[in-house]
């Protein structure tokens, strides 16, 4: 793959993705040479590797005579396939999210980002009873272990019930297993080898065991088994002034598990929200059965893995 500009900054765990999948990855950045220049250098490129894509990963006005050079390029290129495509198309067909810029110059893509139809919402419902009645029968027979080991290693109470945003920004009580020693000091993050979580809250994290209460959750309608993470309402709020597109998230309501934290890990920061925002608007814009299928599957290998989320 051949990427022209750089209005998106690829991380390193994306580049490491793409390193898996394409033999030559490589960067014109440059947007500010002469387009003399700039087509040699194009051409020099493309004669030397074999690109499957050439991406116009650029917010700048092209010259004429790149766009002309550009569209015979994929006429005498097209027997060696290589495509010309856009940063927002190549990164929904490869890297499964969607490419939300870092500022507010661009809202096209939020006319794509809907709620599930009626359809869609029941068979997420079918899914959601299914999914939270399997929760609640695993939980018949760890519930009085789990209960007992909170007691005897932080007294206090079992759950945890916090503010939660849901759709249409709208707060409900989450319920999950109390994981943290009660009155600890205050940070909305969750640190490496954190002393606020005992070790069987830290066990039942990795387990994702904690989640387990939020089967009520999902019976009353406020979450669904698969979807966005439900955020406090307190990070919410600061995300909501870094991000400006944060909300669309809020378009469906919740779920335990998702897309973004089965391919994103914990974040802390609000470059961690945008990064797993992308990964939830690429989940509500491409719902399927399939997707959410694809989704329990990843879900149960980070829980074997006890990698967390």
């Amino acid at each position: 793959m051949l990427v022209l500009g750089k209005r998106h900054e690829f991380t390193d765990r994306e580049k490491a993705q793409l390193a898996l999948k394409f033999k030559h990855f490589d960067m014109l950045l440059d947007e500010d040479k002469e387009p003399s220049e700039a087509r040699k250098e194009l051409g020099n490129f493309i004669k030397k590797n074999k690109y499957k894509y050439l991406i116009l990963n650029t917010s700048a006005k092209l010259d004429p005579k790149i766009i002309r050079y550009l569209t015979l390029l994929q006429f005498r290129t097209r027997k060696h396939n290589l495509r010309i495509i856009t940063i927002e198309q190549f990164m929904e067909k490869e890297l499964k999210k969607c490419f939300i810029p870092k500022d507010e110059s661009n809202a096209n893509f939020l006319a794509e980002i809907q709620p599930y139809t009626k359809f869609e919402y029941i068979l997420k419902r079918c899914v959601d009873i299914v999914g939270a009645g399997c929760l609640w029968l695993i939980n018949l027979p760890i519930g009085y272990y789990v209960r007992k080991k909170i007691r005897e290693q932080s007294p206090g109470e079992i759950y945890f019930i916090q503010p939660r945003v849901g759709q249409n920004t709208r707060t409900f009580k989450c319920y999950k297993y109390r994981t943290m020693h009660e009155d600890s000091h205050f940070n909305p993050y969750t640190e490496k080898n954190d002393s606020r979580i005992f070790p069987m809250g830290n066990f039942m994290r990795k387990a994702r065991i904690d989640e387990i209460p939020q089967y009520k959750n999902i019976f009353r309608g406020e979450m669904h088994l698969i979807g966005p993470r439900a955020e406090w309402d307190i990070l919410v709020r600061n995300y909501e002034k870094a991000l400006p597109y944060y909300h669309e998230r809020h378009l469906v309501a919740p779920g335990i598990t998702g897309w973004a934290q089965v391919n994103y890990p914990y974040g802390e920061n609000a470059e961690d929200a945008r990064q797993k925002l992308m990964y939830d608007l690429y989940y509500i814009k491409h719902w399927s059965l399939w997707l959410e299928f694809k989704t329990i599957v990843k879900t149960i290998a980070v829980i074997v893995g006890k990698k967390g989320m």
